[in-house]
C-alpha cells in the first residue's frame, strides 16, 4: 500500500515537473518555414530567358516592401525572408521549382509566381503541400475556377480586362477585333475572354493568329490577321513576340489599334517597341505607377527608390501589392503563426484599404480585386491614361 502511494507521488511530482517545464519553455515552432525571428516565403517566377523581365519586376515589387516592413521590426518580431527559384516561364521546369521551395528551402508561403501555363503545372504541386500562395501575376480563369483554397488572387481576370479592352473598342466605333495569342493557356485564357465579351455584344472576332511560347515567330500570325484588315488587335502574349508582330504589321501597313492585356509587361513592350509604341494600348489591374494621387503608388515610389530602383512600371507595383496583401495576413494571423491562421486571416480580409487599392476575401472566393484601368504609350515610352 504505502508502495503504491509512493510511486502515486512521484508520478504527480513528475507530471508537475512536467508541467512547469512546458511553461518556462519557449514556444514550440508550430510549423514550416517559422522560426522565433523569421519567416521564410518562396518566389517560383520566371527570371531567365525573353520573359524575364516580368518575374524581375514583380520580385523587385515584392522586396521593396517586404524589406520596409522588415526595417520596421517585421511582423510580430519576425523578419520576411524571400527566397527565389527561376522556372523559366517553361512548363517542364516549373513543377522542380515550386518542389525545391517546398521540400529544400521548406517555406512558409510562397508570392509572386508568373505567368499562365506555368501557373497550371506549379498548382498540383502547391495544392498537394497545401502550402498559401498569395498573388498570380496572371489573370486566367484555369487558375481561379474550380476554388482553390491556397490560392489569394490579387489583380483582377482576364476575362475582367478583356471586356473592359473590347468596350473601348466598340465605344470608339470598332467593329472588327482580331486576337493575336500564345499557343497555350494564358493565349488560350484571353482568347476566351474576347469571345465571351464579342459574343455578349453581338459580335465575332474576325481574324486569329498565334505565336508559341518564347518564340518571336509571328509571321504567319500577321499575315492572317493583316488580311482581315481588323480595326482592333487585342493581343495576349508576353513583351517580345508582341513587339515583333506590332512591328511586322506596321511594316505590312496595317493601320490597326494594339491592345494588349496586363501580363504582356508594360515598361519592358515600351521599352522594346521604342517609337514604334505610340498608340499601342494596355490594360492594367493595378493603379498608375507613375502618379502620386493613390496612397499606395506613392507609398511603392518612395520604398523602391529607397531599395534603389527607380523605374517605376506596372509589373513592380503588383508585386508590390503581392507583399501588402501577404504581410497585411500574416499581421492579422498573430503571433501564433500556422498555414491555417494565416489562410483564415486572409480569408477575413473583407474591402481592405491597401491605400486606395481594395481586396476582398472570403472562405468562398479568393479574387481579390476587380480593377481594371487602360493606358496608352504616349511619345518617349512615357505611358498615358
Amino acid at each position: 500500500m504505502n508502495k503504491t502511494r509512493h510511486m502515486e507521488g512521484s508520478m504527480k511530482r513528475i507530471a508537475a515537473w512536467s508541467v512547469a517545464g512546458a511553461l518556462l519553455a519557449p514556444p514550440a515552432l508550430a510549423e514550416t518555414g517559422v522560426t522565433q525571428d523569421k519567416i521564410l516565403l518562396g518566389q517560383a517566377a520566371v527570371f531567365s530567358g525573353p520573359a524575364a523581365q516580368l518575374g524581375i519586376q514583380v520580385r523587385n515589387g515584392v522586396k521593396a516592401y517586404l524589406d520596409y516592413v522588415n526595417a520596421q521590426g517585421g511582423v510580430h518580431g519576425r523578419k520576411i525572408e524571400l527566397v527565389t527559384e527561376d522556372d523559366r516561364y517553361e512548363t517542364a521546369v516549373a513543377p522542380a521549382a515550386s518542389r525545391k521551395l517546398i521540400e529544400e528551402h521548406k517555406v512558409f508561403g510562397l508570392i509572386g509566381y508568373v505567368g499562365t501555363p506555368t501557373g497550371v503545372v506549379h498548382l498540383p504541386v502547391v495544392t498537394q503541400a497545401k502550402v498559401p500562395l498569395v498573388g498570380m501575376f496572371t489573370g486566367a480563369e484555369v487558375l481561379r475556377v474550380p476554388f482553390n483554397r491556397y490560392i489569394f488572387h490579387v489583380r483582377a481576370s482576364y476575362y475582367d480586362e478583356t471586356d473592359k479592352i473590347v468596350e473601348q473598342v466598340v465605344s470608339i466605333g470598332g467593329k472588327k477585333i482580331a486576337v493575336f495569342y500564345q499557343n497555350d493557356a494564358y493565349g488560350q485564357a484571353g482568347l476566351k475572354g474576347v469571345e465571351i465579351a464579342t459574343q455578349k455584344r453581338g459580335m465575332k472576332v474576325v481574324a486569329l493568329g498565334t505565336v508559341e511560347r518564347n518564340t518571336i515567330k509571328v509571321e504567319e500570325a500577321v499575315k492572317k490577321i493583316h488580311a482581315a484588315r481588323p480595326d482592333a488587335v487585342v493581343m495576349i502574349s508576353q513583351y517580345t513576340s508582341c513587339a515583333e508582330f506590332i512591328r511586322q504589321m506596321q511594316k505590312a501597313g496595317s493601320n490597326s489599334t494594339f491592345y494588349n492585356v496586363s501580363f504582356v509587361g508594360s515598361k519592358a513592350l515600351s521599352d522594346a517597341l521604342g517609337k514604334d509604341g505610340v498608340g499601342v494600348a494596355i490594360s492594367q489591374v493595378v493603379p498608375f505607377p507613375w502618379g502620386r494621387a493613390v496612397p499606395v503608388v506613392k507609398e511603392y515610389q518612395q520604398l523602391s527608390e529607397k531599395s534603389g530602383h527607380t523605374d517605376y512600371n506596372f509589373s513592380a507595383m503588383e508585386g508590390f501589392l503581392f507583399a501588402k496583401v501577404a504581410v497585411e495576413g500574416l499581421r492579422r494571423a498573430g503571433r501564433n503563426l500556422t498555414r491555417d491562421s494565416y489562410i483564415a486571416a486572409l480569408e477575413k480580409m473583407h474591402d481592405v484599404d491597401l491605400g486606395g487599392f481594395f481586396v476582398s476575401y472570403s472562405p468562398s472566393n479568393h479574387a481579390g480585386s476587380k480593377f481594371v484601368d487602360l493606358t496608352i504609350i504616349g511619345r518617349g515610352g512615357k505611358f498615358l491614361r
